[in-house]
């Protein structure tokens, strides 16, 4: 049994477009003056699909903080308050501020700008799963979820897009 793999190529301009099937090895799409590159370069979508998990991390952890705050005022004050000392309120706010980084590096659009907004943002990714879930198993399990709702699945689309960006340019 043969397969045929065909390629698509839009014909027209504006609202009258019009897709054309060519079979793959025909010559007709790969050489064609009118074929065009669908990887463009646009850093500003890039920076928008990091801008969402940034954005998912603060939404995070806002409710990881009210589901505390909740958790403690339904005890009647019998659990063990958390205090933060002042090298854990500034890594904390290093940490959250470091997610503005990724966006800005997508924006430079430059080949060394690429490379560190997928390391830094990877890591960002990486460490924000990780705590997200240990802090949503002792917290309760729904912040596991959005955890990887908010911050998790976002990140990896931005991850995918950033590699694919970079392999295309």
């Amino acid at each position: 049994m043969r397969r045929l793999i065909y390629c698509f190529q839009a014909e027209g301009t504006g609202g009258q477009l019009k897709l054309v099937r060519f079979p793959k090895g025909s010559g007709l799409s790969e050489r064609s003056e009118r074929t065009v590159d669908v990887t463009e370069k646009r850093p500003g979508d890039l920076a928008l699909s990091w801008l969402v998990p940034a954005v998912g991390a603060v939404i995070f952890v806002t409710l990881q903080s009210f589901s505390f705050l909740n958790d403690y005022v339904s005890s009647g004050g019998t659990m063990q308050a958390m205090s933060f000392g002042p090298s854990a309120l500034w890594g904390v706010s290093v940490f959250y501020g470091a997610w503005v980084l990724p966006p800005l590096l997508a924006l430079a659009a430059r080949r060394a700008t690429d490379w560190a907004m997928l390391i830094l943002g990877g890591g960002l990714v990486a460490i924000s799963t990780l705590a997200g879930v240990a802090d949503g198993l002792r917290d309760g399990t729904h912040l596991v979820g959005l955890e990887l709702l908010s911050v998790t699945l976002p990140g990896a689309i931005a991850l995918l897009a950033s590699w694919r960006h970079i392999r295309a340019t």
